[in-house]
């Protein structure tokens, strides 16, 4: 997965060649998310809103912060969700300001490094409301080198293990687990527990 894809225009046609099982994901990832009860959400990573569209589906009265970090994106996804509120900003960034009942990111976390990953989920545990659910839709490093089947380039994508993204969901404060994977993909819910403790 290389940086051409942020071109609004052809995204979703070079996901669909590069990620066979992308409507699967997509398909998973929207089911994870229609679960929780969500009057807020922040997406991170909305690219041209591919996620987003099925996501205010099962919340259509949700109020949706999402963040991207190009501007091509978020012009895209700013004609298709005019009522959104759209920031310029990378993972890296602080995230704006919680808290959310839902956050989702599909086919962006990737591209951090194990270390960003993990302060990333500190991050996005702090911004959840008790009760408040992350879904994480992305690439993975696949227990099997037969399930590699997206093109990864080693400096701009930067997968890692499924058992790995969940000890770091758990260390960051939330009740992780798998709800779909396949091959190299994989969608997992991690939810800010009532209590802390």
């Amino acid at each position: 997965m290389t940086q051409w894809h942020w071109d609004p225009e052809t995204y979703l046609e070079n996901m669909l060649a590069e990620v066979p099982a992308y409507p699967g994901l997509q398909e998973q990832t929207a089911r994870a998310a229609a679960e929780v009860e969500a009057a807020r959400i922040l997406e991170l990573g909305i690219g041209t809103g591919e996620t987003t569209r099925r996501i205010l589906a099962s919340h259509p009265d949700a109020h949706l912060v999402a963040i991207d970090s190009s501007e091509e994106m978020l012009g895209h996804a700013r004609a298709a969700f005019p009522d959104a509120d759209l920031r310029l900003a990378r993972l890296q960034d602080p995230l704006p300001d919680g808290p959310f009942d839902l956050v989702v990111s599909a086919l962006a976390v990737h591209h951090l490094d194990g270390p960003g990953k993990q302060d990333l989920f500190r991050r996005v545990a702090a911004a959840l409301l008790p009760g408040g659910t992350f879904v994480l839709a992305d690439v993975v490093v696949p227990e099997s080198e037969e399930d590699v089947v997206t093109p990864i380039d080693w400096e701009y994508d930067l997968p890692d293990r499924v058992d790995d993204q969940l000890d770091w969901l758990r260390a960051a404060g939330l009740d992780a687990e798998t709800v779909w994977a396949h091959k190299d993909l994989a969608v997992m819910r991690a939810t800010r527990p009532l209590r802390r403790g």
